[in-house]
């Protein structure tokens, strides 16, 4: 468990670790008035934040020691069971809506999202299957229809539950696997545009997202009276909540956002009270954080020798990085509110976990590359001898 390990190794885990107990602090910051509220305590959110994290980190570590053969294993039951889980979110009474999402699975009073479960299932099933095929790439049978047929029909699972921010992300980790596995850029310009019109379609049909959208174009956020419309409420004030901070913030716990005017506080809206409270320097070092994190997975792919590795690592990074800035550019108002949160550092007890375990993923890689590169040196140290004892000998 401590034996030492790659700089690679070290620099991935110690930013995740960074931005895990920082995600605490700001969570307890964000939700203390609400859980007050919601007569949980003041501490009631980052108590059972803080409870996922306790099991999420040594899990990570866990699934670290994992070999690369392990994952080539169970890339398809992972798979197959989380869009099982997905099925009875979609088809079942026991899915449960959160803002007109039905994105939820509520058994025995437990919620859990299996979308978070599909993401980390993709992330492994795409390394192996593209790690597979790493020789077929160029023939469109061998990237249409496995990576889309399947991973296209997982994806199609989330979406039919009208989470259209999830979606987004699960397209961008097929086409980043694609991308970073050397599939060529005209077999992606089709299915891509497929997505994009299927993604308009989505919007367009369903009033709560093209009111999202008319407010993010302006229509009735730029009232000077009267009262602000409920669609334009929280970007307006998560707006607000950062103009306030200024370059030092207001003082960490000072926020007066987080006093029942901005909806999400803790959760989407988690880096509008970031910059509030700690300011533009705070801002910064969140997004410094994630470029740190960003540098980690592009190093480790690009020392590893193993093109099922180099995949999935991609895949995880498309994920986390592409998530963060989404959530970053919902609050500063580059794009309409999706409802992503922010990896490791919102609220959310799956989200957590499964960040978590692919990052430990992804930690694996480091440790199976050193592995198989010891044992290499290894074989080459024996062959020397054998050939200069068997020198001596003659």
């Amino acid at each position: 468990m401590f034996k030492v390990e790659s700089t690679s190794y070290f620099l991935l885990l110690g930013t995740t670790l960074f931005l895990v107990v920082f995600g605490l602090i700001m969570v307890l910051s964000s939700s203390s008035v609400d859980s007050y509220l919601e007569n949980t305590g003041f501490f009631g959110t980052v108590l059972r934040q803080g409870g996922f994290a306790l099991i999420g980190v040594p899990v990570m570590l866990m699934i670290s020691h994992l070999p690369l053969k392990f994952w080539q294993r169970v890339a398809w039951p992972m798979l197959i069971v989380a869009c099982l889980m997905q099925c009875l979110v979609v088809f079942t009474p026991l899915g449960y809506e959160i803002a007109g999402n039905t994105n939820w699975l509520s058994i025995a009073g437990v919620q859990f999202q299996p979308s978070e479960a599909i993401k980390l299932a993709l992330v492994v099933w795409l390394g192996v299957i593209l790690s597979q095929k790493q020789n077929k790439l160029d023939d469109w049978r061998h990237v249409y229809i496995p990576v889309f047929g399947v991973g296209g029909g997982a994806v199609m699972l989330v979406l039919i539950g009208g989470d259209l921010g999830t979606v987004m992300i699960m397209a961008g980790i097929l086409f980043g696997a694609l991308f970073f596995a050397g599939v060529r850029l005209r077999m992606l310009a089709f299915p891509l545009a497929v997505g994009a019109v299927l993604a308009l379609l989505m919007a367009v049909t369903s009033s709560n997202r093209m009111t999202r959208i008319l407010s993010f174009m302006g229509a009735g956020c730029e009232e000077l009276d009267g009262p602000i419309s409920a669609a334009c409420w929280q970007p307006l004030h998560g707006t607000w909540a950062l103009a306030s901070g200024g370059v030092f913030g207001v003082g960490l716990g000072n926020s007066k956002a987080k006093w029942s005017w901005l909806p999400a506080a803790d959760n989407d809206y988690i880096f509008a009270i970031i910059g509030e409270e700690l300011g533009l320097i705070g801002a910064v070092v969140v997004l410094f954080m994630f470029i740190l994190l960003a540098f980690a997975f592009l190093r480790i792919m690009r020392t590893t020798t193993s093109m099922q590795a180099r995949v999935s690592t991609a895949a995880v990074l498309v994920w986390l990085i592409g998530q963060a800035f989404v959530n970053i550019g919902v609050v500063l108002g580059v794009f309409p509110v999706l409802g992503v949160p922010l990896p490791l550092v919102s609220a959310g007890g799956t989200a957590l976990l499964t960040t978590l375990g692919a990052i430990g993923i992804v930690l694996s890689f480091t440790r199976g590359d050193r592995s198989n590169t010891a044992r290499s040196n290894t074989d080459r140290s024996n062959t020397s001898l054998r050939a200069a004892s068997s020198g001596d000998d003659q």
